[in-house]
């Protein structure tokens, strides 16, 4: 055998051996974020629980910012100047014949005086507040879904408000405190939608219903708070000084300690981000991620080709909804249920100034009054699933309504099966009202669901708007409104997906894919 083939034959062992000493190229397996947390970092542990509550304190700022105008545009008790008989209304006499007893600083009203005539502009400053929240809604709705993300989102708002807040307390006339309510109800209209699916997206899917039913608590408890604040400060500049100040504390103490939402740096192709908050959630909550596991997105599969678009962040907007006859039609069925729902929520919730009773205390129980709708709720959520209990609880508001409605008389007996009826509207509304920003969270993927959840929050703005001409109708025919608006809106509810237990899906093909196809 000649030197050449001795070394040809060596070069051939030694490359045999040397590709048998190398251990194959490790699998990589590419789960979905549910599925994660499901399996590996855990669905609801003490680092979803220490995010949770944080990120939901904004739902308290949400509540400040919307009820304080309760206080501020009361109209205050006044008294004559005179000995003698006084007129149980204020209009009609000489304005030098009786004063406000805690001064005419004490509210809007008492300061410009709107009584009378002008009484008209306390409801066109409230439905400029919510106008702004309509606009503010679908604005940040769409941010939150595209380069600004759920947290940059929730910081710009709380900023927003704060200053606007501020400023408000310095209106030097009533069109500027209006055009300011304008201004401060486009930050709040992105409050509640942005801190609500911050805080439940990274929450795994059997714990994710009932953690997003429990953020309304934030919200009553914010009014319950209200409540004492505006008790200890009882001028309305100052009120909204005060209210409006924790924004800012919770820009900078709060929002540092909050994360941004995994599932959005996934859906903007931000793989290595995303791991590391999962990783972050397992080792808090005492689990570990496998070598070897990473995440994908759900219309993603395994294979090489998956990479091609690995570098491309996924976006989406209204319009990608509307594209979709699946997505379009869940979007226009939630418009109006929205819409109907807020019309009864608010429209049996504005007679509080009407009650001519301690208002303090009335905002104060009517706030506790909600909080068992929501454990009934939360409790009901993942055991009937989420269209029979929006089915049962519109029902059980617009049929309580009717009777209301088909009730009459002036006697003490009938005034309280009215005000009994009322109480049991707005028990099933408040329920529903919670079950609703879960719903819509569940039915639309990551990639255009705060847009779709900013456009019914829009419609829930404009019920908002149309509730006070609802309530100075009469007595009777808001009943009849508000039965009619809860048994349609059971009806339209009924036509929903159950999603109890399903994918939370990251883009609009795999909601496709992971659906059949005849299903809405």
């Amino acid at each position: 055998m000649t030197n050449g083939e001795m070394n040809s034959g060596s070069d051939l062992r030694e490359g045999l051996l040397s590709g048998s000493a190398h251990s194959p190229p490790a699998q990589v397996k590419r789960i979905g974020i549910d599925d994660m947390l499901r399996l590996h970092a855990g669905e609801l542990g003490r680092w979803q629980l220490r995010h949770f509550v944080l990120t939901c304190a904004a739902w308290a700022l949400e509540a400040f910012h919307t009820m304080v105008m309760i206080f501020a545009d009361r109209e205050p008790a006044w008294q004559c100047k005179f000995a003698g008989g006084c007129p149980p209304d204020n209009c009609g006499i000489p304005a030098a014949s009786w004063e406000w007893v805690e001064g005419s600083g004490a509210s809007t009203v008492s300061e410009w005086g709107l009584i009378c005539g002008q009484r008209y502009k306390v409801g066109l400053s409230q439905s400029a507040f919510f106008a702004g929240c309509m606009v503010g809604a679908g604005v940040f709705g769409h941010l939150s879904d595209s380069f600004l993300g759920r947290k940059g989102s929730l910081t710009i708002v709380c900023i927003l408000n704060a200053i606007s807040g501020v400023v408000t307390s310095l209106s030097p006339t009533y069109w500027f405190y209006t055009g300011f309510r304008f201004l401060n109800g486009f930050g709040t209209g992105g409050v509640g939608l942005c801190a609500f699916v911050l805080a439940t997206e990274p929450i795994g899917p059997s714990k994710r219903g009932v953690a997003g039913m429990s953020t309304f608590y934030f919200f009553s408890g914010g009014i319950a708070i209200l409540a004492g604040v505006a008790y200890l400060f009882p001028t309305w500049r100052t009120l909204y000084i005060v209210s409006s100040l924790p924004s800012l504390v919770f820009v900078l103490l709060i929002i540092p300690f909050i994360s941004e939402s995994p599932r959005w740096y996934l859906i903007r192709r931000q793989t290595a981000k995303a791991m590391d908050i999962m990783r972050t959630i397992a080792r808090c909550n005492g689990r570990e991620i496998p070598p070897g596991i990473t995440l994908k997105l759900d219309d993603e599969d395994d294979e090489e080709n998956s990479k091609e678009c690995s570098q491309v962040a996924e976006s989406g907007s209204i319009i990608d909804v509307l594209r979709s006859r699946r997505t379009r039609l869940r979007l226009i069925l939630m418009v109006c249920i929205n819409f109907l729902c807020a019309i009864v929520y608010y429209g049996l919730t504005l007679n509080v100034v009407n009650l001519k009773t301690n208002l303090y205390l009335n905002v104060t129980l009517n706030s506790v009054a909600e909080m068992p709708a929501f454990v009934i709720t939360a409790v009901l959520l993942d055991r009937l699933g989420r269209k029979p209990l929006g089915v049962g609880t519109m029902m059980l508001s617009g049929v309580s309504c009717s009777i209301g409605f088909f009730i009459s008389g002036t006697g003490v007996l009938m005034k309280t099966i009215r005000m009994i009826c009322g109480v049991i509207g707005i028990f099933g509304m408040a329920a529903m009202y919670n079950l609703l920003f879960i719903y819509t969270t569940e039915l639309f993927p990551t990639v255009v669901r705060n847009a779709a959840l900013g456009c019914v929050t829009q419609a829930t703005q404009l019920g908002a708007i149309l509730a006070p001409l609802v309530v100075v109708a009469g007595q009777s025919l808001p009943f009849a409104v508000f039965g009619g608006c809860g048994i349609v809106g059971a009806l339209l509810t009924y036509y929903l997906p159950e999603t109890m237990n399903k994918p939370l899906y990251d883009t609009m093909t795999g909601l496709e894919d992971g659906e059949g196809k005849f299903v809405i």
